[in-house]
C-alpha cells in the first residue's frame, strides 16, 4: 500500500518557501515533489488542497520573489481591481521602479486588509530570502518563471495598497495596459476600470498629458479616446472598438429606446440618429426563454423602424468583415456618409 504524503499541520492550507520548510525539518526535497504540494514558483509551494487564486500568487510574488517597492501591474493589477479575468496559472505582471526617480516615489507599506474584504490565504511565515534573479520569460524554467517583470519610472501616487497588496493605481494600470497590450485588449480592460468608477476619462487624459514625451503617453491617449464606461462585456468592447477603428461613427452604449415615455429596449451599441443598432449575442442567448424575450423586444424595435444587427461569437471570430459590411450598409441606407479625408 503506497505511503501517504507527509502533510505537516504547520503547512496545511498555506503557501510557503520550500527551502525554509526543508531547513526546519518539516519536509524533505522528495516530500516537496509529492502530490501533497503544488509548486507555484521556484521554491514557492502551496498545499495541493488549497484553491490558489491569482491574487494569492500576486501576494506570494511580492513577499518572496521581487525587490521591495515592486507592485502588481498590468492585467494582474486589473484583476485585483476585479476587472478582466486572469487564470491562477497565468503569469503575474509586476512593475519594478527604475532609479533614480523610484527613490523619490514613496511606496506605501502593505497594510491589513480593509474591513469586509475577503481574507487572503495565509502565507507561512519564513525568513525573507534575497530576491530571485529577474529576467526569465514566462514559460521558461528559472527563478522568475511565471512572472512578467517590467521596469520603468514610477511616479508618486502610481502605487497604492489594496487589501494588503501593493498594486499600481488605476491610472497607472491603464497607462501600462496601453503600453503593453494591443489597443483593443487595452481598451477592454480600461472600459472595465471606467465602469467600476475607479477612474474617469478626464483623469486619464490629464494623466497622459502630464507625461507627454514619455514612452506610452500617446498609447494611453489613443486607448482613452476609444474607451467607454458603458460597455457591459469584453466582447461588446471589442465589437465597438473594431467598428470605430474601421471608420464607422462612434456608437452610443446601452442606449435606451422609449416610445411615448414607455421603455422599449436597451441596446448594446446604437446610432440613434440613424436608428441602427448592433446587439452582441452572448452565451446567455442559449437560454430559450431569454432568446424568446430578446426577440420580442427586438420585434418591438423593428416596429419602431430600427435596424438591429446581431453579432455572434462565431461571426466575430470568423467573419468580422461581413459584420462591418452589414453595419456600414445599414448606416448608409439611413443617410450616414463617411467623412472624406
Amino acid at each position: 500500500m503506497p505511503k501517504a504524503p507527509r502533510r505537516p499541520p504547520q503547512l496545511r492550507g498555506r503557501i510557503f518557501r520550500g527551502s525554509v520548510a526543508v531547513r526546519r525539518g518539516l519536509l524533505t526535497r522528495n516530500d516537496l515533489r509529492s502530490s501533497a504540494w503544488r509548486p507555484l514558483f521556484r521554491d514557492v509551494y502551496a498545499d495541493a488542497q488549497l484553491s490558489v487564486t491569482h491574487a494569492d500568487r500576486c501576494a506570494a510574488v511580492l513577499r518572496w520573489l521581487v525587490p521591495a517597492g515592486t507592485a502588481i501591474a498590468g492585467r494582474s493589477a486589473a484583476a485585483l481591481y476585479r476587472v478582466g479575468h486572469v487564470a491562477p496559472e497565468q503569469p503575474v505582471d509586476v512593475l519594478t521602479p527604475t532609479p533614480p526617480r523610484a527613490l523619490s516615489a514613496p511606496v506605501p507599506a502593505p497594510a491589513a486588509p480593509a474591513p469586509g474584504s475577503a481574507p487572503a490565504v495565509r502565507l507561512a511565515r519564513t525568513s525573507d530570502a534575497a530576491p530571485a534573479r529577474p529576467g526569465c520569460a514566462p514559460g521558461q524554467r528559472g527563478p522568475m518563471s511565471g512572472l512578467r517583470v517590467h521596469r520603468a519610472e514610477v511616479d508618486p501616487g502610481d502605487v497604492v495598497e489594496r487589501a494588503g497588496i501593493l498594486v499600481t493605481s488605476p491610472a497607472r494600470t491603464c497607462w501600462d495596459l496601453a503600453r503593453w497590450l494591443d489597443v483593443i485588449e487595452a481598451v477592454v480592460l480600461i472600459d472595465g476600470l471606467l465602469a467600476r468608477g475607479l477612474t474617469d476619462v478626464t483623469a486619464l487624459r490629464e494623466y497622459a498629458l502630464a507625461r507627454a514625451g514619455r514612452r506610452g503617453w500617446r498609447s494611453l491617449l489613443r486607448a482613452v479616446d476609444l474607451a467607454d464606461a458603458g460597455a457591459e462585456s469584453p466582447q461588446e468592447s471589442r465589437t465597438r472598438v473594431r467598428l470605430v477603428r474601421a471608420g464607422l461613427p462612434r456608437p452610443e452604449t446601452q442606449w435606451v429606446v422609449s416610445q411615448q415615455g414607455r421603455f422599449i429596449a436597451r441596446l448594446d451599441l446604437a446610432w440613434p440618429e440613424f436608428r441602427v443598432a448592433v446587439e452582441y449575442d452572448g452565451l446567455w442567448h442559449d437560454d430559450p426563454e431569454q432568446f424568446h424575450r430578446d426577440r420580442q423586444r427586438l420585434n418591438r424595435l423593428l416596429g419602431a423602424e430600427w435596424i438591429v444587427l446581431h453579432v455572434t461569437a462565431k461571426r466575430f471570430r470568423h467573419d468580422f468583415d461581413g459584420i462591418l459590411t452589414e453595419v456600414r450598409a445599414a448606416l448608409r441606407a439611413r443617410g450616414w456618409r463617411a467623412a472624406v479625408t
